[in-house]
């Protein structure tokens, strides 16, 4: 008897653990200046960005954003070119947003 129960335990254990991480996946997309202000708000974190950064989630078949925020080229290893014919136009490069969600 003692067996049966450590076993529902276990598989208890384990069944709640996998239930408790989401899946998350952050989107890195170019903040480009749109005349609404909705840059502004995406870029800063601002409460007024999170109604775009959930639209956007369910937009990409996640239930919702867990945070919105402003990121450096630097911080972005490898994945943004600096130079050649991918760089940023006219030595102006857009700002970049990361957008994280879950499922």
């Amino acid at each position: 008897m003692r067996y049966v129960i450590a076993a529902a335990a276990v598989a208890a254990v384990l069944l709640s653990a996998a239930t408790a991480q989401a899946e998350k996946r952050m989107f890195i997309i170019a903040n480009d200046a749109d005349g609404y202000g909705i840059d502004r708000c995406l870029a800063s974190g601002a409460p007024c960005g999170e109604t775009v950064a959930n639209s956007y989630c369910r937009a990409h078949e996640f239930s919702q954003s867990l945070s919105y925020r402003k990121v450096d080229r630097d911080d972005i290893t490898g994945a943004i070119p600096t130079g050649g014919q991918d760089a940023c136009k006219g030595g102006k490069c857009d700002d970049l947003i990361a957008i994280e969600c879950s499922r």
